[in-house]
């Protein structure tokens, strides 16, 4: 089972997110990122796909090259990172980095959210995916 990871910044969710694939902790990634010149203080990370692919490239986590409109939950592959929450701030598009994981406990979302009670998520209908990047 794929454990969430919380994230330690605010605008922490990718490198969150790659911890939580990867296995490791939020600091190990934290460290990673910085030594290749990614910071989640860097809006870059949660407004492209490059840098957050960066990351898993590191970990030797396979990402599909572009990412896949979402359709609906069960067209999703087993793992992914999925684009939540997507909005414009002064005409770039933001989103929040999650983790999708359907394993032999089913599916569900791993949300790197600090202030949720649980991170892993089953409340479907709240969440609002626009599109995914597999990762295998």
């Amino acid at each position: 089972m794929t454990k969430p990871v919380i994230q330690l910044e605010r605008t922490g969710c990718g490198i969150a997110s790659v911890a939580a694939l990867a296995g490791v902790s939020y600091t190990a990634v934290q460290q990673v990122a910085n030594r290749i010149g990614i910071s989640a203080t860097d809006s870059r990370l949660w407004s492209e796909t490059t840098y957050v692919c960066r990351l898993l490239i590191h970990y030797r986590l396979r990402a599909s090259s572009k990412p896949t409109p979402f359709i609906s939950w069960d067209a999703l592959p087993n793992r992914a990172l999925l684009a939540i929450k997507w909005h414009r701030v002064k005409g770039k598009e933001c989103w929040h980095w999650v983790v999708f994981v359907r394993d032999g406990c089913g599916f569900y979302v791993l949300d790197s959210t600090r202030a949720l009670k649980h991170h892993r998520r089953t409340d479907f209908w709240r969440m609002k995916p626009r599109w995914f990047i597999e990762v295998q």
